[in-house]
């Protein structure tokens, strides 16, 4: 496996190495000795969680905050989706600052979202399955949904806005202020 680091600490890129033959491929998507290895990130993961969805969906932009806070390693397992990450670390020159990336069943590109980052991703095939483990257990009273179209961020999420499918909790996220001034509270 090849790790990429980006502009954002402890946010990595994971390129797994796939061997195909006649019959298909193979790949070891997480090691964890692997993994702490190459990047020093002692993470230890307790719960997976899938997802199915439509071209046009976009889920996000989620956080867990305080001691739920989640680290997560992101991927697609069917179709093609854009992933992006928001820095809600209050303590990083990266804060308030988004990162996304691409992520299909052809590259089988995967991204390690360390704690303290808003999370999302918009649908850009037909249908997409999407899979993540998370490094906390979810909890619901720590949740906070920051507005996916803030224009502190100005995400192109590669949908018409006209073809955007949302829940009602990403159409009433939290602007990024007010977001930022939650996480400062704790709340």
């Amino acid at each position: 496996m090849e790790f990429q680091t980006t502009s954002f600490r402890d946010l990595i890129i994971c390129k797994p190495t796939v061997f195909r033959d006649d019959r298909g491929y193979f790949f070891e998507s997480y090691n964890e000795q692997t993994f702490q290895k190459a990047t020093g990130i002692l993470t230890r993961f307790v719960q997976d969680n899938q997802s199915q969805s439509q071209y046009g969906v976009i889920r996000g932009l989620h956080i867990q905050i305080g001691v739920y806070g989640q680290a997560k390693l992101v991927r697609c397992l069917q179709g093609k989706i854009l992933d992006v990450v928001v820095d809600m670390r209050l303590e990083e020159p990266t804060f308030g600052q988004y990162f996304a990336l691409e992520l299909s069943e052809e590259n089988n590109l995967q991204l390690f979202i360390p704690r303290g980052f808003a999370h999302g991703f918009s649908v850009l095939s037909p249908t997409a399955v999407f899979s993540y483990k998370c490094d906390n257990f979810y909890n619901k009273e720590a949740e906070l949904c920051v507005a996916y179209n803030d224009s502190h961020f100005s995400i192109d999420w590669k949908i018409p806005q006209a073809e955007q499918i949302l829940s009602e909790k990403d159409k009433n996220g939290l602007d990024f202020n007010s977001a930022s001034q939650k996480i400062r509270q704790g709340v």
